[in-house]
């Protein structure tokens, strides 16, 4: 088969290149591993009772990790999305001599320079590619690191934490299509494709990009440098806005529950907001190539598409969302929520009328 990543080489550059976690003993250690699980089971229950939502198919138990262990998941991730991908373009044809074997060796480094900027700034991740339903993951030295950064009540800020994973993971649990859904669209990204002779360097292309943006903060590439036809735009706006639904439900859903559950929950999103918006020229430059600055828009768009929804139809209401595919909004719809009351539920009474 074709190799596309040195996988063993991204996992080794992703270890040697991640950043110690802040000290604390063994003991102290062990001490949040178990107050993580603690409070993801707390978390658990106040989001199915605000949300109305409650897991369909059994649920993995959280997996509390190091930054070294995150990277070795994203890896085995990966891996199950990138070989099938490869070995279905390539004709299960093997490795193409020494250019392929260098390749591969150049773009493992550059995977494992990646995963290892990522491992040392995600709190927590729900895990979608590398089983069914998928895995929750806190990145305890990352937590522990931030609540000290931000002077938070180290009990608060985990069970902040923890709202906002565990809801991301009641999003692919009790929507049991959801994953699927995700998924399948990323398989359509691929599929759209022009020509499948150049897509796998157009994803090494993009991988170059992401990882040279670690050492040149002036670079102007994108990674959006690699979507190149009409189809793979349709399919990165529909991404996009499942994405934005995504992170702002867990963000409503967090700033619902906190404050009557967390009592200093609102320095700690004071504090953490200033946080995710401040940044060195190099940090601002990696966090947009990678998508992090995307992402940070899209806590506030769709936090506030989530907000309309439920303000106008309620919890109940809102729900319908996850219907099916079809009762997701429309990346215009994101910035109108009427519209997608009005799809969905049908014309409404003015709010106040």
């Amino acid at each position: 088969m074709a190799q596309f990543v040195d996988w063993d080489l991204a996992a080794a550059t992703a270890g040697a290149l991640s950043k110690s976690g802040p000290a604390v003993s063994y003991e102290d250690a062990m001490a949040v591993v178990s107050e993580l699980r603690d409070l993801t089971d707390e978390a658990a229950g106040h989001v199915a009772a605000y949300t109305g939502l409650s897991s369909q198919v059994e649920v993995p138990p959280v997996r509390v990790v190091d930054r070294k262990d995150w990277a070795a998941v994203n890896i085995e991730g990966l891996k199950q999305v990138i070989i099938p991908l490869v070995t279905r373009l390539s004709g299960d044809k093997q490795p193409g001599g020494l250019a392929d074997a260098i390749g591969s060796r150049v773009t493992g480094v550059q995977a494992g320079t990646i995963l290892a900027y990522l491992s040392g700034r995600v709190l927590g991740q729900y895990e979608v590619f590398s089983g069914n339903p998928g895995q929750l993951l806190l990145n305890a030295p990352n937590i522990v690191e931030v609540e000290r950064k931000l002077g938070a009540d180290p009990r608060d800020f985990r069970l902040w934490v923890c709202l906002h994973e565990v809801t991301h993971r009641t999003q692919f649990t009790a929507v049991p299509w959801m994953r699927g859904y995700f998924l399948g669209e990323v398989q359509a990204f691929v599929d759209a494709s022009n020509s499948t002779e150049h897509i796998l360097e157009r994803l090494r292309r993009g991988v170059a990009t992401l990882s040279d943006a670690l050492r040149d903060p002036d670079s102007r590439s994108s990674v959006l440098d690699i979507v190149q036809t009409p189809g793979q735009k349709a399919v990165l706006d529909r991404l996009t806005a499942l994405m934005t639904l995504l992170e702002g439900h867990a963000e409503f859903v967090m700033d619902g529950v906190g404050p009557e559950v967390i009592p200093s929950v609102e320095s700690i999103r004071s504090k953490f907001n200033h946080r995710r918006e401040s940044g060195n020229p190099l940090e601002k430059a990696v966090r947009r190539l990678l998508g992090i600055e995307v992402k940070m828009r899209q806590y506030a768009e769709g936090r506030k598409f989530v907000h309309g929804v439920v303000e106008r139809v309620g919890m109940a209401g809102f729900n319908k969302i996850f219907d099916s595919p079809l009762t997701l909004p429309r990346l215009d719809e994101l910035g109108d929520p009427d519209a997608w009351v009005a799809r969905v539920h049908g014309p409404q009474p003015a709010i106040g009328g």
